[in-house]
């Protein structure tokens, strides 16, 4: 049999070299915030703070606000960054998380000023690419924020007497993704910024945030058949499905082909499914699925976006670790072909699991 045989037939759909790799995108876009922030710090009016937050309606958290702040001044940089304490029980940080963000450089609470509850940092000017590096990192890895699109920031003046006019966000560089809240005003749906998805029907709604993720047009995506959009993950593929009755969008994955079924798999799906944050692993015709399904009724693009962000992980990690413990194929079979020439693999434990 040919490598092209050996290949699935859905493979050959996307092996053009357009076909986004999402995985790539979120790197992308984590760089260019980065370098943004790094331009936008020393910018800052002196006296005034810059307040970046994960969005709680777009990431499932709940009433946990997990924010950083930086406020200019002529003779440093000084940040702040939520700690426990301001946090609701079930979305605290793990000692390991606390620990990590001690390493990154910030302080504990109360050590730079005394009695304040958030984790402290100071930094002269020209150390601006550091704080920006260590602000991104602790958003990303210590928040869990997936992409710079769930980020909403705003700028807050000087606290003088009289009270200085409102900043708004957009005097400042713009900050990648991140979504800027103008000031008096609330956030938007983050990464979708001007677009206006109220008068687009379901479908159009699906492919025109999809587009915003992957920085192309709708008409550039990859579409199947069947009318499905395709993602690639690394060696994994995911498809967004529109379903009519009921209104329903569905994100999954092929996660492996050509698996034989068994007692230990059917329990490991099981324990897999009751640890993802959301969504579920299922067998079906020599198959492994994965599956997050978003409501299209009162369709919120923020939604959509998070749970593209979470099966394209998820995805791309599974079909490594299951195709290891239980054979079968990728989606993207080259990657069984240079794990094969491997002499060791990775035992990567992912975020999502």
């Amino acid at each position: 049999m040919t490598e092209d045989e050996q290949r699935p037939a859905e493979a050959t759909l996307y092996d053009d070299p357009a076909t986004a790799d999402l995985s790539a995108k979120v790197a992308a876009a984590w760089a260019d915030f980065d370098r943004a922030l790094a331009d936008a710090l020393p910018k800052l009016p002196a006296g005034s703070t810059l307040d970046m937050t994960l969005d709680p309606t777009a990431s499932g958290v709940g009433e946990a606000v997990y924010s950083v702040s930086v406020e200019g001044a002529s003779d440093g940089l000084r940040a702040n960054a939520v700690s426990n304490s301001l946090l609701p029980p079930e979305h605290r940080l793990s000692r390991k998380s606390v620990g990590e963000l001690i390493a990154l450089g910030w302080s504990p609470p109360g050590v730079l000023v005394a009695g304040d509850e958030r984790f402290g940092l100071q930094l002269p000017v020209s150390d601006a690419p550091r704080m920006a590096k260590i602000l991104s990192r602790t958003l990303r890895e210590g928040y869990g924020t997936p992409h710079p699109a769930f980020l909403m920031y705003s700028v807050e003046p000087a606290t003088t007497e009289p009270a200085s006019p409102p900043l708004d966000a957009s005097a400042l560089p713009a900050l990648g993704a991140a979504r800027p809240v103008p000031a008096g005003e609330t956030a938007a749906a983050p990464g979708v910024g001007p677009l206006d998805l109220a008068n687009m029907s379901l479908p159009e709604k699906v492919t025109t945030v999809i587009a915003a993720m992957l920085n192309t047009t709708p008409d550039a995506l990859p579409v199947d058949t069947e009318g499905d959009v395709g993602i690639r993950s690394g060696s994994a593929m995911v498809f967004v499905r529109v379903r009519d009755e009921p209104p329903l969008v569905d994100v999954f994955s092929p996660v492996l082909t050509d698996v034989k079924p068994n007692e230990q798999l059917y329990v490991k799906l099981s324990e897999l499914t009751h640890r993802m944050p959301i969504g579920r692993l299922y067998f079906s015709g020599e198959t492994v699925w994965a599956s997050v399904p978003v409501f299209g009724r009162d369709f919120q693009a923020t939604h959509l976006m998070l749970a593209v962000q979470v099966m394209t992980g998820l995805a791309d990690e599974l079909d490594d670790r299951l195709h290891g413990e239980f054979g079968g194929k990728r989606f993207f079979v080259d990657a069984d072909r240079q794990a094969a020439q491997s002499s060791t693999e990775d035992d990567r434990t992912g975020m999502y699991l």
